[in-house]
């Protein structure tokens, strides 16, 4: 079962090719989003089956994801990237190295899912080691509490630690949105802070026509004399070299800079809509396969094994999970109040 198009199609952003990024890192980053699409599919499978309760997730975004988790500088502390991410932000978890089985018990709601020991439903990460702070479900909340690290990292000399905060379009229309571009552009005063927007022209199912008073929501950055562009989020060839601009700029500058990357949704919002397929969209993932077929650095052959491999390995991963048992009835209160201050370095 499919739906139909959307009514909107992502508006284009380049009216030239990027240049070719080298054929070790172009087969690194389609390896990662092949494996993050087919983690989606799992975790929609589970949802369908009856093992989950809710997916939502983000695939047809890997192009752009999977260059994120390549460049963000993972770490804990002020010195290194704070990421406030979203719902959709799989590829970039995966791209920082973490292990696909962990999302699997996410949606399971197993005791033995690290991010939130079986509290919180799929795309739910929170990685303290890398300064992933949790992903919220209220949408467009992470771009005021972005403002927090961004201040915190704006001191010190030779400070290379940045924030990066992800939402997607709809998100803009709140008002956290707007505290972000308020706090971080203030003459004298401006934040490390590189805000991304993930546009897939639609805020669950109200399409973007009519609902925003701009082509292109970077436009808006412009009003503070925040930095901006547009990027073609299904290229991955696009995508990589301007976030490694953007994340460079604010590195270096210590000023904001907004980025727009214009995404598809190939799977709807959330299984709330039926987690079903969207025609005629965009597929990043099949044409980075074609562009690397027409290059000679893959095979249509190996491209079947690896799809192959990696299915089972999250097929069998998943019947693991099916052995971990759930939390249980008297842990209710634990992993969900703070109960001490894991700031301030209490045991």
């Amino acid at each position: 079962m499919t739906s139909s198009a959307p009514a909107t199609r992502p508006a284009p952003v380049a009216a030239t090719a990027p240049p070719r990024l080298p054929a070790e890192l172009c087969l690194r980053i389609y390896d990662l989003m092949l494996r993050t699409r087919i983690l989606e599919d799992r975790l929609i499978t589970m949802y369908k089956q009856g093992e989950g309760y809710f997916w939502i997730g983000g695939p047809g975004e890997e192009a752009f994801s999977v260059p994120l988790g390549l460049l963000v500088d993972k770490g804990r502390g002020l010195d290194h990237d704070f990421l406030h991410l979203h719902y959709r932000s799989s590829g970039t978890l995966l791209a920082m190295g973490v292990d696909p089985i962990d999302s699997i018990r996410q949606m399971r709601n197993a005791a033995t899912d690290p991010y939130s020991r079986g509290r919180n439903f799929a795309g739910h990460f929170a990685i303290r080691a890398w300064n992933v702070v949790p992903i919220k479900s209220p949408i467009g909340v992470q771009f005021s509490i972005a403002i927090g690290t961004a201040r915190a990292q704006r001191a010190g000399v030779g400070a290379k630690g940045i924030t990066i905060v992800e939402g997607g379009d709809a998100g803009t229309a709140e008002g956290d949105f707007a505290s972000a571009l308020v706090w971080s552009s203030r003459k004298g005063n401006e934040l490390p802070l590189l805000i991304l927007i993930a546009n897939n022209r639609y805020g669950i199912s109200t399409p973007y026509a009519g609902q925003h008073g701009y082509d292109q929501i970077a436009e808006r950055g412009k009003a503070f004399g925040i930095a901006t562009a547009v990027v073609d989020g299904n290229n991955p060839e696009a995508s990589y070299p301007a976030l490694k601009h953007a994340i460079d700029y604010v590195r270096t500058e210590r000023k904001p800079y907004l980025l727009e990357v214009m995404v598809s949704r190939l799977r709807g919002h959330s299984s709330a809509s039926g987690a079903n397929l969207v025609t005629g969209e965009i597929d990043c993932l099949e044409r980075f396969e074609t562009t690397l077929e027409e290059r000679g650095l893959i095979t249509r052959a190996h491209i079947d094994q690896l799809r192959a491999t990696y299915t089972q390995e999250l097929l069998d991963a998943s019947k693991r999970v099916r052995g971990e048992p759930h939390p249980p009835p008297s842990s209710v209160w634990e992993h969900i109040f703070a109960d001490k201050n894991l700031v301030g370095e209490d045991s």
